[in-house]
């Protein structure tokens, strides 16, 4: 097998989606023109979850077949997809991938109300990977934000895994609040305050119970500071070494922050590229993502 002609087969219709390429992050495309429909779910399907797409090695357009496979089963609202396709939230954590973290649920939620339970039973169980639950908490908010007629029963169902703070992850708590957020799920409050009240949650992620309750219109404004947390260390540092600079400015202003101050050294060499990265390798500038899903992108 070679990168021009990979020796992929799958049926027309769906074979199209080989030569498509990356798609836009907002893009809109209707597969029916393509002459797909209902009769080509499990075609779909094994595109969508074929591990020989999605671990494509190489600078091609079948790379981007499984998810405009997933996007035209949402559009088939195909609920026969559906566990197939959650069985592939397991590569956020084990490949960090994020087109399946930030596409994926987008696509179930166009399911509607079939999706509800398979997606909150996925959330539930703890036997799955903490990003790949993270995804699935996204999910039923998308749900809830694309079907307003089922917005409450969403907002219970995030709301009932929410009570389990005590046993779950910070990091989870806060993706659990993320989409109660963005519903603007006031009812959900009290177990927001618990949540925050108790510890569990991970403020670098949502902010503090404040930044909540403004966002609900419970407050019109802060009565505490922020606690530190990850993110505000990090904007206070930046801020920190910022004004340190305008000070030596000032009082100096021949001051040059490349030539003169320490933490930079000397001004930089010539670029210099480095060896080609292939698309599933480590991203090189040390995000911990695959190329193909950072700066290869």
């Amino acid at each position: 097998m070679n990168s021009e002609t990979p020796e992929i087969s799958f049926n027309p219709p769906v074979n199209q989606l080989l030569s498509l390429g990356r798609p836009d992050n907002n893009e809109q495309r209707n597969y029916a023109m393509l002459g797909i429909s209902s009769e080509n779910i499990s075609e779909l399907i094994r595109m969508a979850t074929d591990e020989q797409l999605n671990d494509y090695p190489h600078e091609h357009s079948v790379l981007w077949a499984p998810v405009h496979a997933w996007r035209a089963l949402g559009q088939l609202c195909a609920t026969e997809a559906i566990e197939p396709l959650l069985s592939l939230f397991q590569r956020i954590d084990k490949t960090q991938d994020d087109w399946v973290q930030s596409d994926l649920p987008k696509a179930l939620a166009q399911m509607g109300a079939a999706a509800i339970e398979p997606v909150t039973n996925y959330l539930a169980d703890p036997n799955h990977g903490e990003w790949a639950r993270s995804a699935a908490s996204e999910t039923i908010g998308y749900i809830g934000k694309f079907h307003p007629d089922l917005r409450a029963e969403c907002v219970a169902k995030l709301a009932a895994q929410l009570e389990k703070f005590s046993e779950q992850s910070e990091t989870l708590n806060a993706f659990l609040i993320c989409p109660l957020w963005d519903l603007r799920a006031v009812e959900a409050m009290p177990v927001i305050e618990r949540a925050y009240a108790a510890g569990c949650v991970d403020e670098s992620v949502t902010g503090d119970v404040e930044d909540v309750q403004i966002h609900f219109g419970l407050k019109k404004k802060r009565e505490h500071s922020p606690k530190p947390n990850r993110l505000t260390e990090l904007r206070d540092s930046m801020l920190g070494f910022k004004q340190g600079l305008e000070l030596l400015g000032r009082e100096n202003p021949d001051f040059d922050p490349i030539e003169d101050h320490p933490d930079f050294g000397a001004r930089p060499k010539p670029y210099i590229a480095p060896p080609k990265t292939g698309r599933n390798e480590p991203c090189p500038c040390g995000s911990g993502k695959k190329y193909k899903k950072c700066c290869g992108a």
